[in-house]
């Protein structure tokens, strides 16, 4: 486990950290989607914004978590890499009977 981790995992057992953490957790899913798609599909962000007529800059934005796109967005996102966008809604593993 590294710094990060141990340092995290502290954090965690406090109930406000907790909390706030768990509320940016579906942000920082959907840049991590996000980055990975683009890896795999072995573009750079420039290539990106070239394909789909985002900005580079907004690009890296939505990357880093520091905006939140809409779906029409990740829609020309998907398809610049050649992709489709599927968004689905899983159940809370602690509200199953």
């Amino acid at each position: 486990m590294d710094d990060f981790e141990k340092e995290l995992a502290k954090n965690l057992r406090d109930p406000e950290f907790k909390a706030e953490w768990d509320a940016i957790q579906p942000e920082l899913a959907i840049a991590q989607a996000m980055i990975e798609a683009r890896e795999s599909s072995g573009m750079t962000q420039q290539k990106l914004a070239e394909r789909t007529g985002i900005a580079q800059a907004d690009i890296s934005k939505l990357e880093r978590g520091s905006a939140n796109p809409s779906v029409k967005t990740l829609q020309r996102l998907a398809a610049g890499m050649g992709m489709k966008l599927r968004i689905e809604f899983q159940p809370i593993e602690s509200a199953r009977p």
